[in-house]
């Protein structure tokens, strides 16, 4: 019996809508548009580029920067809501870890040695040995 109801079941099927029915495509996963990406990869880099230097104060202001972008993309919807709390968390507690010391001095440069001063004598030199 159960062989009966399992071939009507399947007939009944296969004849209601014809060709059987596809499966939806999965859908895309989410993704920064490239020219934000891009952005924000190279303020990222210019933060640890100013730490590499020793320059806190200019770190913690191009990472306040990125995190005033980041947080601007996020109220124009650019940023997709499963990347908003890892991102915004991260670019948040970004500028709070950088300590503003500013960049230590260029070092001075070395003095160049001045030719010495020949000394010929009385008579040389500017002014001397004319009549005024």
């Amino acid at each position: 019996m159960r062989r009966v109801i399992a071939t009507i079941a399947v007939l009944a099927l296969a004849g209601c809508g014809g060709a059987p029915k596809r499966a939806a495509p999965p859908p895309k996963p989410p993704h920064l548009p490239r020219a934000l990406a891009r952005a924000w990869a190279a303020q990222a880099n210019a933060v640890a580029q100013a730490l590499a230097a020793g320059d806190g104060c200019s770190a913690q202001q191009r990472a306040n920067e990125l995190r005033d972008e980041v947080v601007q993309a996020v109220n124009r919807r650019q940023v997709p809501a499963r990347f908003q709390e890892t991102l915004g968390t991260a670019v948040n507690d970004l500028p709070a870890r950088i300590t503003c010391n500013p960049a230590p001095p260029a070092p001075a440069p070395k003095p160049h040695p001045h030719p010495p001063h020949h000394d010929h004598g009385p008579g040389h030199g500017h002014g001397h040995g004319k009549d005024h």
